[in-house]
C-alpha cells in the first residue's frame, strides 16, 4: 500500500482511496456521456465500419473525460492535485 502512496504522490491512505474515487467516476461518467454525444452529433449511423466508430469514440472520450476529470476533482476538493495530472499529460502529450 505504501508503494501506491508514493506513486500517486498521495498524503495519506485516506487520500489515495479520494484519488480513486476521483478516477473511477470521471471514467465512468466521461464514458457515460459519450454514448449521447456521439447520440446528437448523429455518428454512430454515419459511420458504419465499427472499428473506425471505436477508434472516433475514444478520440471523443479523451477529451470528455479530461473536463469531468476536473470538474469531479473539485466536487471531491482535489482540484489542485488533478491540475497537475492534468499538466503532466499534456506534456507528455506535448499538446502544451
Amino acid at each position: 500500500m505504501n508503494y501506491l502512496i508514493k506513486l500517486f504522490k498521495a498524503k495519506s491512505f485516506f487520500h489515495l482511496i479520494i484519488i480513486f474515487f476521483v478516477f473511477g467516476i470521471s471514467g465512468s461518467l466521461s464514458l457515460f456521456l459519450s454514448g449521447p454525444l456521439l447520440i446528437y452529433l448523429n455518428l454512430q449511423n454515419i459511420i458504419k465500419f465499427y472499428p473506425l466508430y471505436i477508434i472516433l469514440k475514444l478520440i471523443i472520450i479523451f477529451p470528455i473525460y479530461q473536463i469531468v476529470l476536473i470538474i469531479v476533482a473539485i466536487v471531491f476538493g482535489q482540484f489542485s492535485y488533478f491540475i497537475e495530472i492534468e499538466k503532466k499529460i499534456f506534456r507528455r502529450l506535448k499538446i502544451f
